[in-house]
């Protein structure tokens, strides 16, 4: 008996059962529809604006799930600069941010391209600009060689790392990655959602390269989402959401190498889980709205650069409460300037002192619309 699903004879011959999901493929699939509707309805700006922070938000999730944090603001200004987006606060970004964010732009923005061995290559080699991993030089831009040992997939704090299988054997790699890239690249009649699906299991059942798989595999999910939508464009994170699932995506993962080649509940999960990221997409969708109303009750209002710049950091992913300190050192500037700059705010009516306690006082935007509160600062 086999331990592995790549072990079986018939691999990868994947069948499923399309009876027990049927209905939940046609809610996605016209989740899908009603999401791309609504944003159409925004407009060009407001839709520009909920692309970037989708991407951001995927690229910083995706990250988080291979234990890397990544600074968000380099990460909005790197995907911001590339797409030529306008918004305020750009800041630089490190060579390793732009890599990720090379990779992710391309898997969506050419998703009508042919993925290849090359082209493969080139993504995992972007993510290691160095050449390193931490503080490990790695084999990039090529298939693993195994040198220290068979590929395991684990998950867990080191140390206390949990097996959920082990991958093919490196001298094998080679004509199974091109199976899966011949298979990725041809016209089949299933479902291009499910193709997503299957795309994402089978990369990651072969753990081709020596370091970055899980990454590789959602963005290769995502461009196969962004073919089954046809568009560049996509305004819900898959990543973000398999990170908020991390723990159920881990015990679907090892259920279903251990199992046989029926990966009926493999479908299943992917499918709830891209429900839920769609449907997840409506909290930044409410975010834009939010930052396009003040703008607009604001837009007669003279503020300074680094003004600005605090104020688009807030509508983002701010960290913690915001301080004339944390001002000072955003800006580069010094703490009476801070000061004078926040105070400014509190006389325009765009700021307030915040009610939370503390050490020190902090600051929030005054949400003067309809609904009642204030700006939430995450």
């Amino acid at each position: 008996m086999s331990l592995y699903i790549h072990q079986i004879n018939k691999w990868p011959q994947f069948r499923w059962d399309v009876e027990t999901f049927v209905s939940l493929l046609s809610d996605v699939r016209n989740k899908q529809g009603i999401l791309t509707g609504k944003m159409d309805a925004l407009g060009f700006n407001l839709k520009n604006e909920a692309y970037l922070e989708t991407l951001s938000l995927d690229v910083i999730k995706s990250s988080k799930s291979e234990g890397e944090i990544l600074d968000t603001q380099q990460v909005r200004s790197s995907i911001a600069r590339k797409l030529g987006i306008n918004i305020g606060g750009l800041v630089d970004s490190e060579k390793d941010v732009d890599g990720i964010v090379e990779m992710m732009l391309d898997a969506t923005q050419n998703w009508k391209t042919e993925l290849n061995e090359d082209r493969l290559f080139g993504w995992h080699s972007s993510l290691f600009p160095s050449g390193r991993s931490g503080m490990h030089k790695i084999f990039i831009g090529n298939w693993r060689d195994d040198s220290t040992g068979p590929m395991q997939v684990v998950s867990g704090p080191m140390g206390k790392e949990t097996v959920h299988f082990e991958a093919p054997s490196a001298n094998i790699l080679q004509i199974e990655m091109q199976q899966f890239l011949n298979w990725i690249n041809a016209t089949n009649s299933n479902d291009p959602v499910i193709n997503a699906a299957l795309s994402h299991l089978w990369f990651i059942t072969k753990h081709p390269s020596e370091d970055r798989n899980g990454r590789i595999a959602r963005a290769i999910a995502d461009m196969m989402l962004c073919r089954s939508e046809r568009k560049i464009q996509r305004f819900y994170s898959m990543s973000s959401q398999i990170r908020e699932q991390n723990k159920e995506f881990y015990n679907i993962l090892e259920s279903t190498q251990k199992g046989d080649l029926n990966i009926t509940e493999w479908l299943i999960w992917f499918l709830e889980c891209l429900r839920n990221a769609i449907e997840s997409s409506s909290a930044i969708v409410q975010k834009i709205m939010a930052k396009h109303k003040f703008w607009n009750r604001h837009k007669t209002v003279t503020l300074h650069e680094r003004q600005i710049k605090i104020i688009e950091l807030l509508f983002g992913n701010f960290f913690g409460n915001l301080s004339t300190s944390k001002w000072a050192k955003i800006n580069k500037c010094s703490p009476d300037t801070a000061l004078r700059d926040i105070q400014d705010l509190i006389e325009k009516g765009i700021m307030k002192k915040s009610k939370s306690g503390g050490r020190s006082t902090s600051y929030e935007l005054i949400n003067n619309s309809s609904e009642s509160g204030n700006v939430i600062i995450d």
